[in-house]
């Protein structure tokens, strides 16, 4: 009972001092990022549907053609923690291939592919 009250009480005691003294992050002010989404497929594929945007704020294009596709370039909103992507294509045949990247502040952070004729692929940065 010694050893509680000399050594482990004043220690948990000085633990939470330090924990209770944290600066708070909260308070900064959130940054933005400019965000553009890409896909490139291989010869052939023909790109469908596409759900990007930010958190639950998702913008959906359709009837989409072609092997390559761009979005705007977007702002993130303040206070969003993620940015997403979900795209769907049929390919030529079975070795047909699809990439999907988010640029973030003109650097890529998130990339992903699928592979065979049918392709989609899902993609989430966090910031």
């Amino acid at each position: 009972m010694k050893l509680l009250t000399k050594i482990l009480i004043p220690a948990l005691l000085v633990a939470a001092l330090f924990t209770a003294c944290k600066k708070d992050k909260d308070n900064a002010p959130a940054k933005t990022h400019k965000v553009v989404l890409k896909v490139t497929a291989s010869s052939g594929v023909n790109l469908s549907d596409v759900g990007y945007g930010f958190d639950n704020e998702i913008t959906t294009a359709t009837n989409l053609s072609g092997a390559t596709w761009t979005s705007p370039e977007l702002t993130q909103p303040a206070g969003a923690r993620s940015v997403g992507i979900s795209i769907g294509g049929v390919g030529p045949n079975a070795s047909a291939t699809m990439k999907v990247q988010i640029v973030v502040d003109g650097e890529v952070k998130k990339e992903g592919t699928a592979a065979g004729q049918i392709l989609h692929t899902s993609v989430i940065h966090f910031f």
